[in-house]
């Protein structure tokens, strides 16, 4: 039972690191488009990240439910 604990905490530990990468990268895209005057791309290539990064949130909070170690308002245990 305590490698099952240890497997949630590590698991929930990355959520939270993605999750302030994709923050992280929201706000590099505010930064980039508030500072950059030319034609520059580096604002399309922050928020691509983001949408990625935020799908991948969104897979590990499925995968993770689906395996047990995430439960959404406590439900089920």
């Amino acid at each position: 039972m305590d490698r099952i604990n240890h497997v949630e905490t590590v698991y929930k530990t990355a959520l939270v690191v993605v999750l302030l990468v994709v923050l992280f990268s929201l706000g590099q895209a505010l930064y980039f488009m508030m500072t950059d005057k030319d034609d520059d791309k580096r604002t399309v290539w922050a928020l691509t990240r983001r949408i990625g990064l935020s799908l991948l949130l969104i897979a590990m909070v499925v995968f993770g439910i689906w395996m047990g170690w995430l439960h959404p308002h406590d439900i089920g245990r």
